[in-house]
């Protein structure tokens, strides 16, 4: 999941370089609700594993 915020990140990155401002937009705001996401995943995964042993 972090592959793929960072490949929406590079998207936006190329597109704003390149002037399309909407599509730079759309793609970093889903590259940040990725991100956000993989966050909450892996602290409860790591919550988890700490409550096992």
């Amino acid at each position: 999941m972090l592959y793929y915020a960072i490949v929406f990140f590079v998207i936006a990155l190329v597109a704003a370089v390149l002037g399309f401002g909407g599509i730079a937009a759309g793609a970093a705001s889903i590259a940040k609700i990725l991100f956000f996401i993989f966050v909450i995943l892996f602290v409860v995964s790591l919550l988890f594993g700490a409550l096992r042993r």
